[in-house]
């Protein structure tokens, strides 16, 4: 595959999210990345949802664009292969991204002893090094707390933290990459999924709020915190999202709306100045109630066409079936996407890579392999193992490609 990482070479052993999305971007950006994965799938090879027959959409929906081997991961034979693909010669290879527990035969000590400037990404739960998931790194966070409209916590079902994470392998990746080709040094970079959340509650200020303000943020259900933001009913039973944040797109919802004259009472009667973020946060209330009865009388068809195109910053509420059946950002008029014939699932709409480099064509999304679909091809290739070694490692269990599943 061509793209901006064409020619370089990552071996990727992982699970779940973040170390699979993050092997995924640079494969969507055309390094070689070759997923190692037990025997019959790993502990993710199967997560749901599935598709009629039985495949994972989560897994195939992760590992687009990147080449699968199946080992023997338990046997000192497996391990050895793994090893030898992990430390592979070539200037662009040697690179290991992994979410796994990484000791004994995996561990940077182990590896680097063989290949001296290895490159490996690590990622670990906490800081220590014991386990965490999205969800327990996430209601720690002060977020579930800070989300609904009081009561209790709210989880949300975005894996916020492990997309965070698996984006930051890729950065780290590519940084340690960098790193490598200046000074020739191999490096093991780790990042903790805590880590990542906790970052960005601070980048967001909320650390300082605390430690500064003495101010814990409350839940507020659906309004924006600090400016003009909140949703809305419309006639057929549908919601929107509006907000408000310059003046322009302030002046724009009292434009649309006819009900600027009404609006613009508001900042007297409470004494607060509307031209100002919090001042119309400090106001949401008055100027929701002007709102809402003129939401209230039309469908969301017509609010579409009035707020196309206006300036103001809106969307409708929809679920995932709304989202692909009406949405147009969601389908082959979008470049990102195009449909695929993903092997155990069937035609479906896939994303390429969302980033868009001016003067190159975003490539089409690949499809995810069947696992150990590239088992022999990468023997060959990487290790230069013959067609007769290949079938005896699969004659005594060693490798397995897809039709031994």
């Amino acid at each position: 595959m061509m793209g901006p990482l064409s020619g370089l070479r990552v071996v990727e052993v992982s699970a779940f999210i973040a170390a699979p999305l993050g092997g995924m971007t640079l494969a969507q950006l055309g390094a070689e990345v070759i997923r190692i994965d037990p025997i019959g799938g790993n502990i993710d090879y199967r997560r749901w949802p599935l598709a009629p027959e039985g495949t994972s959409l989560y897994w195939t929906g992760l590992n687009k664009a990147k080449r699968s081997v199946a080992l023997a991961l338990d046997k000192p034979e497996g391990q050895e292969i793994a090893r030898a693909l992990i430390c592979a010669e070539g200037e662009d290879a040697g690179i290991l991204l992994t979410n796994l527990p990484a000791s004994g035969w995996m561990s940077h000590a182990a590896l680097s002893a063989r290949r001296p400037d290895l490159i490996m990404l690590r990622l670990t739960g906490n800081p220590d090094g014991s386990g965490a998931v999205d969800y327990t790194v996430n209601c720690a966070a002060g977020f579930p707390a800070a989300t609904g409209a009081g009561g209790q916590p709210v989880n949300h079902v975005l894996p916020a933290w492990d997309i965070a994470a698996g984006l930051y392998l890729a950065t780290g990746l590519l940084s340690a990459e960098r790193s490598r080709k200046r000074d020739g040094q191999g490096q093991e970079v780790v990042l903790s999924l805590a880590d990542v959340a906790f970052a960005s509650v601070a980048n967001l200020g909320y650390v300082a709020d605390v430690q500064v303000n003495g101010a814990v943020r409350p839940p507020m259900g659906n309004e924006l915190y600090g400016a003009f933001g909140r949703d809305f009913p419309t006639a057929d039973g549908r919601r929107v999202m509006i907000v408000a944040i310059s003046n322009r797109q302030w002046r724009a919802i009292g434009k649309v709306t006819g009900l600027a004259e009404k609006l613009a009472m508001i900042g007297p009667m409470l004494d607060v100045n509307l031209d100002e973020e919090g001042g119309r946060f400090e106001a949401r209330h008055a100027i929701a109630a002007v709102l809402a009865p003129w939401f209230a009388r039309s469908t969301l068809a017509e609010v579409t066409k009035l707020l196309e195109g206006s300036g103001i910053l809106w969307g409708p509420y929809q679920d995932f079936g709304q989202l692909v059946r009406e949405d147009p950002r969601v389908s082959t008029s979008n470049p990102m996407f195009a449909e695929i014939e993903q092997p155990g699932v069937g035609r479906v709409l896939a994303p390429a890579v969302p980033l868009a480099f001016s003067g190159t064509p975003r490539p089409e999304p690949i499809p995810a392999p069947r696992l150990g679909e590239h088992s022999d091809a990468v023997l060959a290739d990487v290790l230069g193992l013959s067609a007769a070694e290949i079938r005896k490692l699969h004659d005594f269990g060693i490798v397995a490609g897809p039709e031994e599943r």
